[in-house]
């Protein structure tokens, strides 16, 4: 799974994941590791199911409870507004960023 979304993320790949409440829409922008090693993703969230209730918002999911992921058939050009290289939340280190 992290080679797909290290792919993604250097391709600006559109992915549809499950995450629990259910599927998502993402634009991948980093990914790395917590502090505790466990893998992250850093994404901005463009349609589906929000368990906080934010269905258009950025997102950190931890790689491990993602179920399914796979492109959707579309791409994005640039970082979204709000992105920050040097995500705080990967105190582990970083795999790949826009």
């Amino acid at each position: 799974m992290l080679d797909e979304l290290k792919r993604a993320i250097e391709s600006r790949l559109k992915l549809e994941i499950y995450y629990s409440p259910g599927s998502r829409v993402i634009e991948p922008h980093a990914l790395g590791y917590s502090k505790d090693g466990k893998p992250l993703l850093r994404a901005f969230q463009t349609s589906g199911a929000s368990a906080s209730g934010e269905h258009e918002h950025w997102k950190l999911f931890r790689v491990d409870r993602i179920q399914n992921s796979g492109p959707n058939g579309q791409s994005f050009l640039d970082a979204r507004e709000g992105y920050r290289k040097g995500d705080s939340a990967m105190k582990g280190g970083i795999i790949v960023q826009l």
